[in-house]
């Protein structure tokens, strides 16, 4: 029924671990390592404030529309691995608004 697809489960090296017990590293997560690595680089990006930063949220949110429209409608990417990288970009798109509203707060003096 569900489950990922057979690219994304396909196990890439395992590490015995101390309690006897192996852990295996999968190519679904390796990508989603590599989702956390550019979740964090786009959060840091988020703090620069300018111009491009308008578009930048523009981009964002386009790629999550993108996400949640692949998620719902291709069957290739029901995927918990899908799944979690749609969040990811949901939470850039939240980080990146919240640090503009913030930092433009902080830039409005009261006199």
């Amino acid at each position: 029924m569900g489950g990922s697809p057979a690219g994304w489960s396909g196990q890439l090296f395992a590490v015995g671990m101390v309690s006897g017990v192996p852990w295996a590293l999968t190519s679904g997560d390796l990508l989603l390592v590599l989702g956390l690595a550019c979740l964090f680089f786009e959060v840091l990006k988020s703090t620069n404030t300018g111009r491009s930063s308008v578009v930048e949220h523009m981009l964002s949110m386009l790629v999550f529309v993108v996400f949640l429209v692949e998620f719902l409608l291709v069957g290739g990417a029901a995927s918990s691995v899908f799944f979690l990288l749609m969040m990811m970009s949901i939470f850039d798109v939240v980080a990146g608004f919240t640090v503009s509203i913030t930092s433009a707060g902080r830039d409005v003096t009261m006199s």
